[in-house]
């Protein structure tokens, strides 16, 4: 799910992560209102991939799945989110989401990846790297004792690679850049002490596309705690002259809110 300058977006560095960061702890340090709560949201389980299909670069690469071609084993995820509502309307978030699967196999024809070639009948690791941080501003567009409704602005930072190794080489291709987003968020107390929880960022254009959703059971253990258990999905990519990247990722989810 690679997005490069070429597609209109902006292109920076890994620097400016850092920034993104500080800028947000500087807006997470306003002096407390009378609305203002913290929340700790962590979520874990089990990513599975559904497509992966690359081709880098775009026109002389060869294009390969690591799902189809290679084998790609479920992976452990763990993403954390902490949150601060200024008001009752208004909320701001950071999002931390490293990942990290491993596809090992075979493929039946020579490989160009990059600036190597792999021979065909060569066993190849290929290691794909896709670690998002996202600043969040949502503004609540309904309140009431059953449902609540908002819609925002992401602000995402992704620090991407793929890499092939075999045959004693190793090529690797890194991108790390600015990905705007809408940001969405619904949930419906359909019971006492259950909810159910759309929540997600997306957006799509001519190059490409990104969107990551969530569908939870959530349920309230304590005033300040929930639990849930959902599914979500990752999904996107680019086909631009750099690179041709898609992936589909799946997600088995078990989670805890924490506020105070």
């Amino acid at each position: 799910m690679f997005f490069s300058a070429r597609t209109g977006i902006f292109h920076v560095r890994l620097s400016y992560r850092v920034s993104l960061i500080g800028i947000t702890i500087l807006l997470f340090l306003v002096p407390f209102r009378l609305h203002a709560r913290w929340e700790l949201d962590i979520e874990t389980g089990l990513v599975f991939s559904g497509y992966n299909d690359i081709r880098i670069p775009n026109e002389t690469g060869t294009k390969i799945s690591l799902t189809e071609e290679l084998e790609t084993d479920p992976k452990l995820f763990f993403r954390t989110r902490l949150s601060y509502s200024i008001s009752d309307k208004h909320t701001l978030s950071l999002l931390v989401a490293p990942l990290r699967l491993r596809a090992i196999g075979k493929v039946d024809r020579l490989v160009r990846f990059q600036d190597e070639e792999f021979p065909a009948g060569t066993p190849i690791e290929a290691t794909y790297r896709f670690d998002s941080y996202r600043l969040t501003y949502r503004y609540r567009l309904h309140q009431s004792q059953r449902l609540h409704a908002g819609i925002g602005f992401t602000a995402k930072i992704r620090d991407a690679s793929v890499s092939l190794e075999g045959d004693k080489k190793k090529s690797e291709k890194k991108n790390t850049g600015f990905v705007p987003l809408i940001n969405f968020r619904l949930c419906w107390m359909f019971a006492k002490d259950l909810s159910l929880l759309l929540d997600g960022d997306a957006l799509a254009a001519p190059q490409g596309r990104a969107e990551d959703v969530l569908l939870a059971l959530q349920h309230r253990l304590h005033e300040h705690i929930d639990v849930k258990i959902g599914y979500r999905f990752l999904e996107g990519g680019a086909d631009v002259d750099e690179v041709y990247s898609f992936a589909l990722l799946n997600y088995l989810l078990v989670g805890v809110s924490v506020s105070l």
